[in-house]
């Protein structure tokens, strides 16, 4: 086994325009693998940005042309599957991942045609790969899997050949093992494929980064009142995120509190839902209670001092794999009010460290923000303050490492035993 490895990992994009729970899981990991002494590099198809080489906090970046194999899509429905996670394909990024040396193990974040490259690479090459399933692969709700397809209405698809040809379907199938964020994922993969080795792999957080934050700056930097009683969520602008149900709960907080504020903070991923929330704010008579920053870099010092800003923070989400950010409103010290969805209740412990809701339910999400008296809060904190230590990146990456090296291991003997040559 070779003391420094080399690992590709491929998610499906990787820009601060657009950055999420995958994006950070690949950033905080591979800084830790790098610093380490291994070498980790990022390849994905450059989906959002025109820059094909770049540096991301330390980690090197390559990005190759792709397109979606559709006839009749326009460019509007092109940005459109750019941003809700279009099934694209990319011969640029198949030959990328044929020239790179030396690899010792590719760690897959997607699926779909783009994993079925992967898949083929990895095999012609005879080097492992793992993939990490970041949620929704069998439970995406109706509502999402329906955004995904709108923009391909009336456009014909011709790529399920490709599909075919690099095995999509087999990604899963034919992975050196599955990594799953959340609990019932992992049960559901372990069910379809016994004997594959399947692991829960959570999320983390970079808990001493997070703990530390200026809330009143970020208050005056937004234009937020000092004395507000704030409400903040931190998440990209669009319906699966489900801000709309902290706009339309505003008259009913205010009436018991009229301090009472909502921050929405993320980047625009569909404009059309970013001017309902503004619309709405507007008909109930609540525009000035709510603010709304659309989208802070990764690295931005204003993004922790989003969450010491927050009063309460809340994640009130239709759909959410894992939910990193309650991780970092833990570990800002923050009481949390979120949806009872996906890889959510896995961690949260309702009425102990958090607070849960249906998040289809407006009165339940009131019953749980009234439920939130400041002495809740405090022991709420104080039992997430005890449990986020064991979310934190760097045990979080120690284990990801060591089970490179497992897999990595086992392929090798297995691929001996193939040749014939074991002793």
């Amino acid at each position: 086994m070779k003391s420094t490895m080399r690992i590709v990992a491929v998610p499906r994009r990787f820009v601060h325009e657009d950055w999420g729970g995958v994006e950070t899981y690949v950033l905080e990991t591979g800084q830790r693998i790098q610093a380490m002494g291994h070498h980790l590099e990022v390849l994905c198809p450059a989906i959002l940005t025109d820059k094909m080489r770049e540096d991301v906090g330390g980690l090197p970046v390559t990005r190759t042309p792709y397109f979606y194999p559709y006839w009749g899509l326009s460019a509007s429905a092109r940005m459109q599957l750019d941003k809700v996670g279009g099934n694209l394909f990319s011969f640029s990024l198949l030959r990328a991942l044929k020239r790179i040396p030396d690899i010792d193990i590719i760690h897959l974040h997607t699926g779909k045609r783009l994993g079925g490259i992967v898949r083929t690479v990895a095999q012609r090459r005879r080097i492992p790969y793992v993939i990490t399933l970041h949620g929704g692969f069998y439970d995406l709700p109706d509502s999402e899997v329906q955004a995904m397809m709108a923009p391909t209405r009336g456009a014909f698809e011709w790529g399920k050949v490709l599909g075919w040809w690099v095995g999509a379907r087999r990604v899963l199938d034919d992975a050196a093992a599955v990594f799953c964020i959340g609990r019932k994922e992992q049960r559901e993969v372990s069910a379809r494929f016994p004997g594959k080795r399947v692991e829960y792999m959570p999320n983390g957080v970079h808990v001493k980064r997070f703990t530390q934050g200026d809330g009143p700056r970020f208050r005056q930097t937004c234009g937020i009142p000092q004395n507000a009683r704030l409400l903040t969520t931190i998440a990209r602008i669009a319906p699966p995120k489900n801000q709309l149900l902290l706009v339309r709960a505003l008259p009913a907080l205010r009436r018991k509190d009229p301090s009472v504020h909502v921050a929405l903070v993320g980047s625009v991923n569909d404009h059309a839902y970013h001017q309902e929330l503004l619309r709405t704010a507007r008909e109930l008579g609540v525009a000035d209670a709510v603010t709304i920053i659309p989208g802070l870099q990764p690295e931005d010092p204003l993004l922790v001092d989003a969450y010491h800003a927050a009063d309460v923070f809340v994640l009130p989400s239709v759909h959410e794999p894992f939910g990193i950010v309650v991780l970092e409103a833990w570990a800002a010290g923050r009481p949390v009010v979120a949806a009872r969805v996906g890889g959510v209740p896995d961690f949260v412990d309702d009425g102990v460290n958090g607070l849960l809701f249906d998040p289809s339910d407006l009165e339940d999400f009131l019953r749980a923000c009234n439920a939130l008296t400041p002495d809740h809060a405090a022991d709420l904190v104080a039992a997430a303050r005890q449990k986020v230590d064991q979310y934190d990146w760097d045990a979080n990456t120690a284990r990801l490492l060591q089970t490179y090296l497992d897999v990595i291991q086992e392929y090798g003997q297995g691929r001996e035993r193939d040749d014939g040559k074991v002793r």
